[in-house]
């Protein structure tokens, strides 16, 4: 791991139970320290990562500590054990929560290795930037929860107060079927899982093995909101939260934010590589590389004989983060050949390579119908882009281009 250090153990009294795990992961060394000297020990000894024992006497001190933990660079974890003991005390929102089951802390070395390369990612994407300062692509300091997704998977009479209190403060993909679960996990970008109740232990030890085999969800976080399913899976972030949707929202929020800063870091690095030409929040060009690809597509068509068709994908301006979501589906569904960007006016067009107007259409149509399964906000706001398409005549510029399509959303407006 990158940028070495100590792991700071903060506790109340005596050694806690959980430090033989973390001495035996042999990860780093590890130092003890108490409440009253936690915070002064992450100044001075630069940890790679802080992990504290829960208890009643945290109160005073965990959010003196949690603010000053936020504000270091690269990415410091910090991991709060037992949070259930102090139930009272509402954690931070960068704390991550970690419960032990079965009596034992064995999967805490496994939470605290993927905390830790999230801090290598950042010290990584640090690094880049500092050693090409003429890269556009600032690393944004919003919080990653805000345009975070997360997949709520149930039925029954706890799902739309679960759905609420998530949908209060991120976004929500719904599904009532392990099956419809699975489909939005191939065709978007997820956040983190949600597993409410109305499924047989059979089939949730079923869907819990699949993730924890496929390595592009094996660090998803995973939430269980009821103990029937021991735990026993190679899920780093899989997290028991019982309670009110209110408690299990704010507990799962942590790892959301953080694999939602993984996720803009991921994004930041492959827009570094590409030398500030995608835009680092949806993974797409920036408009300026976008009005220039589409310039040399326009020419080459024309050289070369073909289609080129683009399609304007128009979101609720009321509701803005709508449209990086949509972004965000974009980005990863349309084909290798095409390329978009987000605009100002609160739209994403994306031209379509080697395409005419019929097949452009059933293309659209069917991004368009991802997105309507996705809602965002506190009113449960669903993706409903309203859709215009182009296609390009043997007279057309890039900017003429343009003109005929924002001309037919002005017509499908009106």
């Amino acid at each position: 791991m990158s940028q070495q250090g100590p792991i700071i153990i903060v506790s109340a009294a005596q050694r806690p139970s959980f430090a033989p795990t973390l001495d035996d992961a042999k990860m780093f060394p590890v130092i003890d320290a108490s409440w009253a000297d936690a915070s002064r020990a992450v100044e001075e000894l630069q940890p790679a990562a802080v992990v504290v024992a829960m208890s009643e006497a945290a109160e005073t001190h965990l959010e003196v500590l949690a603010k000053k933990i936020a504000a270091r660079q690269p990415y410091l974890p910090l991991i709060a054990v037992d949070p259930k003991i102090a139930s009272r005390i509402s954690l931070p929102e960068n704390a991550i929560p970690f419960a032990r089951t079965s009596g034992n802390y064995d999967r805490l070395a496994a939470r605290l290795r993927a905390s830790l390369r999230v801090r290598t990612l950042h010290a990584t994407v640090l690094r880049r930037l500092d050693d090409d300062s003429a890269l556009r692509t600032p690393l944004s300091d919003n919080d990653p929860a805000r345009d975070a997704t997360v997949l709520l998977v149930g039925r029954g009479a706890a799902y739309p107060a679960l759905s609420v209190a998530l949908g209060e403060r991120i976004g929500v993909v719904g599904a009532l079927s392990i099956e419809a679960a699975a489909k939005h996990l191939n065709v978007r970008d997820i956040d983190g899982i949600v597993l409410g109740e109305g499924f047989s232990t059979r089939v949730v030890d079923a869907f819990l093995m699949v993730l924890s085999e496929d390595a592009r969800f094996r660090n998803l976080p995973v939430v269980l909101t009821s103990h029937a399913v021991a735990p026993a899976y190679d899920l780093p972030n899989l997290e028991i939260i019982s309670g009110n949707p209110e408690r299990i929202t704010a507990n799962a929020l942590p790892l959301i934010r953080q694999h939602a800063f993984e996720a803009h870091l991921s994004r930041t690095l492959r827009s570094i590589d590409a030398g500030g030409l995608l835009d680092a929040q949806t993974g797409l060009l920036t408009p300026a590389a976008f009005k220039r690809d589409l310039a040399t597509a326009v020419y080459q068509t024309l050289s070369r004989g073909g289609g080129l068709s683009v399609a304007r994908f128009a979101f609720d301006l009321d509701h803005p983060r709508a449209q990086i979501d949509g972004a965000r589906i974009l980005s990863r569904l349309m084909r290798q050949m095409d390329f978009g960007a987000a605009q100002e006016d609160g739209s994403v067009i994306v031209a379509f390579a080697e395409t005419d107007l019929r097949t452009a259409q059933m293309i659209a149509r069917r991004l368009s119908s991802v997105m309507r399964h996705t809602s965002t906000g506190k009113r449960e706001t669903r993706l409903e882009p309203v859709v215009t398409l182009a296609t390009m005549l043997p007279s057309d510029s890039a900017k003429s281009l343009l003109a005929r399509l924002y001309d037919e959303a002005r017509r499908a407006a009106s």
